[in-house]
């Protein structure tokens, strides 16, 4: 079993044994939360909390994920530090007074992020409705991509693009951990405010590009593109990527639609390719060392929709590492 150093033991155990700080950590625990949360949540001041989230850090027991002008706080991702404030928390009296006014003000903090989320969807719903009376139903490609995830245990999964967080919702109960990535701020609150309200505690999002993921190489286990390549100004470079992260034995697994003619998509919608054929796809994942392509073509019941292709690439097993 993994364990501390013994000097590293003595930190994380010092930096937990404080009130705040552990207040801080129980908090974390719940949910992901920016300094002005925190200092919410505590009754705080910025600079005390900045303070007693700096000693957390050092300490190995929490993470920071940057996001434009804020900074998300969350669990570390370490199983060792992970495992320690788990251990901690546990051991606390049900019922704290302290820590039920902290989950009282959490519950305040979910409420706001959830509102803005609502008004952010019912913003773009009616431009979703429109796209989608050409596309192929949401439940058959949801239903493909879960069969391409497997029925067994998935260490890591990473969403690219993932918008409203709907792919790590579906995966949740087979994954070990779960992050999505997503360069529009207003869609991850959206998927953060989501995944916390259905406890997929599990799965996190992270304002990142598909070009520069921030992941260690061969770190993941499942990735999914699910209509993202047709935004993207170089997709070969995003599968690249996708390819780096990817651990021997890994798969990729692509979701776009066919070659289409609706040019008013590129107008409206910002997409930058009419589709891909199979064989241009098939290319790019090649080059960057995948293979056993396999490409599944769904065409929805009107005779006018859109045909959607799923590719399925794995990378392969250098077996004289081994």
């Amino acid at each position: 079993m993994t364990s501390f150093p013994f000097d590293h033991a003595v930190a994380a155990l010092r930096a937990v044994a404080e009130p705040t700080r552990l207040r801080v950590v129980a908090a974390l625990w719940e949910i992901e939360l920016t300094v002005g949360e925190l200092c919410h949540v505590l009754g705080q001041t910025q600079p005390r909390v900045s303070r007693h989230l700096r000693i957390l850090g050092d300490a190995g027991l929490i993470e920071r994920q940057a996001e434009g002008s804020f900074a998300f706080y969350r669990p570390t991702s370490d199983p060792v530090g992970y495992q320690l404030v788990v251990d901690v928390l546990a051991r606390l009296e049900h019922g704290d007074p302290t820590l039920e006014n902290d989950r009282d003000r959490i519950g305040r903090v979910r409420a706001e992020r959830a509102e803005q989320a609502a008004a952010y969807f019912e913003e773009i719903a009616g431009r979703w409705d429109a796209v989608r009376e050409q596309l192929v139903a949401d439940s058959e490609v949801e239903k493909a991509v879960l069969e391409l995830v497997g029925d067994g245990a998935v260490g890591h999964l990473l969403d690219i693009g993932t918008g409203t967080g709907r792919i790590l919702e579906l995966a949740a109960d087979r994954i070990d951990r779960g992050t999505g990535i997503d360069l529009s701020r207003e869609m991850l609150n959206l998927a953060r405010s989501r995944l916390d309200q259905l406890g997929h505690r599990h799965c996190s999002v992270i304002h990142t590009s598909a070009y520069d993921l921030g992941l260690d190489p061969e770190s993941v286990d499942v990735a999914v593109m699910h209509h993202v390549l047709h935004f993207l100004d170089d997709p070969a470079g995003a599968i690249d990527q996708a390819a780096r992260v990817l651990v021997p034995g890994g798969s990729l697994i692509v979701v776009d639609f066919a070659p289409h003619g609706e040019e008013w998509f590129r107008d409206r919608y910002q997409h930058r390719y009419l589709g891909f054929d199979e064989d241009t796809v098939v290319r790019w994942c090649r080059r960057a060392g995948l293979d056993g392509s396999v490409v599944h073509r769904l065409a929805g019941d009107d005779v006018d929709a859109l045909v959607t292709l799923i590719w399925h690439v794995t990378k392969p097993i250098d077996w004289s590492t081994q």
